[in-house]
Parts: C-alpha cells; structure tokens; sequence
C-alpha cells in the first residue's frame, strides 16, 4: 500500500511536542501500562482463516515477526493464512462454488463485499459496533453509515480509517538549488514559472519540475488554479456545482491547467518524457540531486528517501517541503493537493464460516484500539518504546533512538502488514509523538512533512466515494471509453505547440465525451454522490 494519507493539527503537534520532550517533575504523566485508555479488557481466544483478496498480497505467517507472536502470547489469538497465489479472483470464485470461504476476507469496498452480502455469505456486524468500544470511540458515525449495504446493515469493518485529515500528495525543493538561487518566493504559479527559468538556465542538467511516474503529479496543478477542489474531480471528468456534476471540459480552471501544464512542456521546463517516464527514472534523478521541484501525490515518500541519500553526502542538502503552489490571488489555505476518505483503504468481512464471529470482530475492536495499535505498528512493549507519555503515544527508547535504521524500518513494516484495522488518527498523533521526542537530526522527514504541509492541505472527498458503475455494465463500458478519450487527449494537450492548440483539443475532446454519453454518466454519478450525502447525514 502505497499511501496511507496522515492527520495531525498544529495543536496536536505541540501538545505531543511539550508531551514528549519533557521528563522532569512539571511534565507530562509517563506510564508502563501498555493500554490505559480504559474500557476494554481485550479479545478472548480464537483462531480464525484470513484470506487477503489481491493478486500482489501475501500473508507471511503468523508469530514469525515480534508483534503477532506477542498477541498469540499474550491474547491467545491466532490467524491462519490463505493465500491468493497470484490469482485473487479465480481463488475467491472456487472458494464460493464450493463453498468453502475463509471466515475473514480482506478486499476493496465494493463488488466483491456487494457479491458476498446478495449470497448471503457475510455476517452482519451492527450488534458489534455497538457492543464493543473501540470502532465506537475512533469511527465517525457517518463513516459507518457509507459503509452500509442496501439492506441497511454494516458488513464491513474498515481499514485505514481517519476522523481526521490526511494525505501524502504536495511539492517539495531541492534546498542547495534553492539556496544558491536566493531562496526567491515559490508560493504563486508566476513564481514557480520565474524560479524553473533560472533552474533551466543555470543547471543544465537539473529537472526544473519533476511530476512523477508517468506524469502522475500534472493533475494536481488543477488544485492550486482553484479554490475547494483536488485533481479527484478531473478522474470523475466531472467538477461539483451546486448539486450536480458538470463536465469537467465546461471548467475555466480545469482549462487553465492544462494551458499552463503546456507551456512548462513547451519551455522545457518539465521533463520531456513526463508521460512515460517509469518510478524508478523518477527515484534515481530524486536520490541523485537532479530535480529543482517536485509535485507529486506520493511527495511524502519521494522526499524522504531523497533527502536520506541527498545528507549522507551533504548533511545541509535534501529537500524541503513547501506551501502548495496557486494561482495569483486565491487563499492558500483554501487550496488542495490530495484528497483524503475517512474511510480509508479498504475493509474487512465475517464469513457465515466462522465459527465464532463475535471473537473476531473483538480481535478487531481490540485492534484498532490504543494498545492493538501500537503492538502492530510500533511493536511490543519493551522493543522500541517502554513507557508512553499521558494520551498513550509510545516514547521511544534507546534501541528506537540509536538502533540501525534501515532494520527498524524493516521490521515495524513487517507489523504493519498485519495491521488490518489501522487506526490512521491515533497512529499519525502517535508517529508525531514519537519523532518530536527525537532530536531534529533524527527525525522522520516524512512525519514531519505530513504533519506540517501534506495533511493539512488535503480536501475530505469521503462524499464522492463508490460513484463509478460497475466495470462490466453499459455505463461502466461508457465510462471506460470516456477516459480513454481523455487520456489521449490530455497527453495531447500537453504536447500542444500553442495555448489556441490546447484549446481546439479541449473543445473535441468535450464534443467527443458528450457524443460517448459523459452526460449520462455524470447523471448516474450525481445520484451516487447525492445518495452518499444523504448516508453521511442519516441517522439509525
């Protein structure tokens, strides 16, 4: 999983700051009890079948890493692996026709869960949610209500959820280029032009704006050309006005970008193969100092490890987050890179298998819980942290502070394939914590980048979730052949000679989408999105 989009307030980040940072006898209440929020005395034991419904997913064994066999001591709970083998559908086909399913799958909202619950095959999970604490406390009620079937039940229990905001998506600088340019102001798209004209023109062989693999980061230019919006609306090819969504072709700002996107291209101010380029192209001119400027909706990731290979040579080098980019005259806080569901990535279901499906479901509520969090995320007790200060954040201890990096890293990623429930508000208030209580040499350039620029810039799209029709229905055909029309035409766009040529291939390309039934299906999308707004605001 590529992203898994972070919250944290300004607040926050002080209150963990003075939290962590202070031991003497005015600070903060540190405690050994690994779980003291109170009003959950854990699962019972169970074991259960886990089935990971993706072709690239395997699940290693259980207790082979230090956090699962801490639960299979201490919570008696164990989980046995069924793999996919690299052919998700054809195994989840045979595991329904002979009726032999896992008791837990772990797949995308959706057709599949849609599937399962008209077969009858998944326990409904309502009772749960309001028997035990944990889902209760940490999920908004309107999350849990978009996670409502037809039937009104609740099937599924979420992965990666937030009540917060999060996001990973922004623009970062090299900080030697940038010094040795003056450090002249980068916050409009005039200055971000003016800037690549003297990268260009003194460092030859410098990328002035790098956009990531197959140009992934040229979308998110929409989000500083207005107001409210992120480069979700340009996938859906349709922008919201009032209650309805309207082509995204019939947008000035939308029209705009794209001007703007070719002029950069047509000034050679971007990198000329953006369309086509592949990540590891894009990693190895990152790690190598080669880009002045960067956008791009994984910057978290992209930054951190460039700026880890640019200070082993330079330590005053590397990257530095900044403000998103946007145009003369619109309010940066009310601009946007990314956007963020506060239901997360994707989810968990109860088979009609499992024998005892209330114990799993606890095993989940425990989970997401405090103390589940932090054993499948930072580890157990005793391996990276011994105490936690007074709102439950680990405090990291000296094996997290002076043990090898590139090991430790390794070995939480191994917990956090088994963290199925993640809890994305306490895990970002507890990675804060946790690198605010290292000194600023140490700490995670990720963390603090999300912390201070990416999650606060990114927009909650939770209400335009689960509006494409499904793949194999004529709208999902229409569809289909809709963005097939547009990618061609938004590489088209960006190799265009002139802004007259930009707009010519704007106005086919919205005749062409128009005459393919666009209009039709932002009618089908509008009601998905209407009916979302109605769920998020229900009451059962």
């Amino acid at each position: 999983m590529n992203t898994r989009l972070r919250w944290v307030s300004l607040l926050i980040v002080l209150m963990v700051f003075l939290a962590a940072c202070s031991n003497n006898n005015n600070g903060p209440q540190v405690s050994n009890n690994p779980d003291n929020s109170g009003g959950n005395d854990g699962p019972k034991p169970v074991t259960f079948s886990f089935y990971g419904h993706y072709d690239w997913l395997t699940t290693a064994p259980w207790a082979d890493n230090e956090a699962t066999k801490w639960i299979l001591d201490n919570k008696k709970v164990t989980v046995k692996p069924i793999q996919s083998g690299g052919a998700s559908v054809e195994k989840l086909n045979t595991m329904i026709v002979s009726d032999d399913l896992p008791d837990v799958i772990f797949t995308d909202r959706g057709a599949t869960v849609d599937r399962l619950v008209q077969a009858r095959k998944l326990v409904p999970l309502d009772e749960y949610y309001d028997k035990y604490p944990n889902f209760k406390k940490y999920v908004k009620e309107s999350t849990l209500n978009l996670l409502r079937s037809e039937d009104g039940k609740i099937y599924q229990i979420p992965n990666w959820y937030t009540s917060g905001t999060f996001g990973n998506g922004g623009w970062m600088v090299n900080i030697e280029i940038y010094n040795e340019l003056g450090r002249p102001k980068l916050e409009t798209f005039d200055d971000l032009y003016n800037y690549l004209i003297k990268v260009r023109d003194t460092y030859p062989d410098v990328v002035p704006l790098e956009v990531g693999e197959k140009g992934a980061g040229l979308e998110l230019l929409y989000g500083g050309f207005k107001e409210g919006v992120t480069s979700k609306f340009i996938g859906m090819r349709g922008y919201p006005e009032g209650d309805k969504l309207v082509s995204i072709y019939e947008d000035s700002a939308f029209q705009e970008t794209m001007k703007y996107i070719s002029k950069l291209f047509r000034e050679r101010l971007i990198t000329q193969d953006a369309i086509t380029q592949t990540q590891d192209a894009v990693k190895e001119k990152v790690n190598t100092g080669r880009v002045a400027v960067m956008v791009e909706s994984n910057i978290t990731t992209y930054g951190a490890e460039g700026h880890r290979e640019l200070t082993k040579v330079k330590p005053d080098g590397g990257y530095e987050i900044i403000w998103p980019i946007h145009k003369a005259g619109l309010d940066k806080k009310n601009i946007f890179v990314s956007g963020f569901e506060s239901l997360g990535w994707n989810v968990n279901v109860i088979t009609t298998e499992a024998k005892d499906p209330e114990a799993i479901f606890a095993y989940y509520d425990w989970l997401t819980g405090p103390e589940g969090q932090k054993v499948l995320f930072f580890g157990p007790q005793g391996l990276y942290w011994d105490e936690q200060n007074e709102d439950g954040s680990p405090i990291p201890n000296e094996n997290y502070k002076s043990g090898d990096v590139n090991k430790r890293s390794e070995t939480m990623r191994k917990f956090e394939d088994f963290n199925w429930a993640g809890n994305t508000t306490f895990i970002d208030k507890a990675k804060v914590s946790l690198e605010m209580a290292l000194s600023e040499k140490l700490r995670s350039w990720e963390t603090i980048a999300q912390s201070s620029v990416t999650w606060v810039t990114s927009k909650d799209i939770t209400e335009f979730v689960n509006v494409d029709p499904l793949p194999d229905s004529e709208l999902g055909i229409i569809s289909q052949q809709i963005s097939d029309i547009f990618t061609v035409a938004f590489a088209n766009m960006v190799f265009a000679k002139s802004d007259d040529e930009v707009a010519s291939i704007m106005e086919k390309t919205a005749n062409d989408a128009e005459k393919a039934g666009l209009e039709r299906l932002l009618e089908f999308k509008t009601e998905k999105w209407q009916a979302n707004v109605k769920k998020i605001n229900a009451e059962y």
